[in-house]
């Protein structure tokens, strides 16, 4: 068997991580977090939500579109639960310079459905600020949905800056930084089943 070397920093960030539903604690790099939301309140939220989202949109032709990378998990769980004829797909947000005196422009990556007539569910993970929601809602509506509905595992509704309403909500959470079910800090953490809050 051949052995690898080893970042030690990296494999004692892995080990705590590992530890996480024992110690309720979990440390990355300089930040410590705790357990706020454990993974069977994530399923029973998750489940509500795909009631009311079979309900709602019954007889709709729907298109769900998860936007990368924190929305994989919850998009999966969720369209478990989803017994409407529909499709998904997942979208990416891209930045770059631009040539012209806007600075920094998005786009999206990766629409490969047709959505005009469509009704859109929207999948994020967590809406704090919602800058990152209307770029892509505006680059959407280019497309002419019949309409765009919204589902957020997480929102913080103390840092939300848009009137847009927000559909479908799993928990409402305090402005504070988060990890865990798709959730990273510096690419590590999306693995854990619980969702973990930076500690003061």
């Amino acid at each position: 068997m051949k052995v690898l070397p080893v970042n030690h920093s990296i494999f004692l960030i892995l080990q705590d991580v590992s530890l996480a539903n024992i110690m309720e604690t979990v440390t990355i790099h300089d930040k410590k977090f705790s357990q706020s939301i454990s993974a069977k309140k994530i399923r029973a939220v998750i489940h509500q939500m795909a009631v009311r989202i079979n309900k709602d949109l019954v007889s709709k032709d729907v298109v769900f579109v998860g936007i990368l990378n924190g929305s994989f998990l919850f998009a999966a769980d969720l369209l478990r639960l989803i017994h409407l004829a529909c499709r998904i797909t997942f979208i990416k947000i891209s930045s770059y310079s631009g040539t012209d005196n806007t600075g920094n422009v998005t786009h999206l990556i990766g629409l490969n459905e047709a959505i005009k007539d469509k009704t859109i569910v929207l999948i994020e993970d967590i809406v704090d600020s919602g800058n990152t929601l209307d770029s892509v809602i505006k680059d959407l509506e280019k497309h002419k949905p019949a309409e765009i509905k919204i589902a957020t595992l997480l929102f913080k509704p103390d840092a939300y800056e848009y009137k847009r309403k927000i559909d479908y909500i799993g928990f409402r959470i305090p402005n504070a930084f988060v990890i865990g079910y798709g959730l990273d800090y510096d690419g590590f953490g999306r693995n854990l089943e619980n969702i973990f809050a930076e500690m003061e």
